[in-house]
């Protein structure tokens, strides 16, 4: 699928699984939207405390409109062609317990991006691309939205059928193919940094 190859031996999930921007416009059954999310439900988190929350829809219901407004310009352009939008939110803090008052949460966007990462291998599982974004309307989300202002906006990602690259304006036809991975030497040190 890929001529990308990694440095060690790893399940082909991982090496095939990248983020394109061509979708193809397609329905996405509930049923399959929320075993994506189903699979994000079960990632790992400091405490257990399962920090991380979902708002999405999907293209053919009535809220499609309000989340696609909350990307930017840019992402808006092509994310509009992907079957379901997602925005994934973590709450920054620990609920108390036993009369406490609640804490501040250190690894509230890491358990989210665990969360967020079996999403997108649960998609590939299913025949799907993912694509992840940063680029979204971040000041309006909460009130569009009706987040709770403990909840911070992580990202926002589109699943979909892999669509004709076509669709893409000129500069992000060459961009659709699966990009490279730093060597895990280069990432990866024994014992001390470098």
């Amino acid at each position: 699928m890929t001529s990308r190859k990694p440095d060690h031996p790893v399940n082909d999930l991982f090496v095939n699984r990248w983020s394109p921007r061509a979708f193809d416009g397609s329905d996405m059954p509930e049923t399959d939207l929320k075993t994506i999310l189903e699979a994000a439900r079960w990632a790992p988190s400091a405490f257990n405390i399962q920090p991380w929350r979902f708002v999405y829809a999907r293209r053919d219901d009535d809220n499609w409109g309000k989340l696609l407004e909350l990307l930017n310009p840019f992402n808006l352009g092509w994310a509009q062609h992907a079957s379901a939008l997602v925005f994934l939110f973590s709450d920054t803090e620990i609920d108390g317990k036993d009369g406490d008052p609640n804490r501040p949460s250190g690894t509230h966007s890491l358990d989210a991006g665990a969360a967020w990462a079996q999403a997108a291998l649960q998609a590939s599982i299913l025949g799907y691309h993912s694509h992840a974004m940063a680029g979204i309307l971040k000041d309006e989300v909460h009130e569009k939205l009706g987040v709770p202002a403990r909840f911070k906006v992580e990202l926002a990602f589109v699943v979909g059928r892999r669509g004709d690259a076509t669709v893409l304006n000129e500069a992000l036809q060459a961009r659709e193919v699966p990009s490279p991975r730093k060597p895990l030497d280069e990432i990866a040190f024994a014992g001390n940094w470098g």
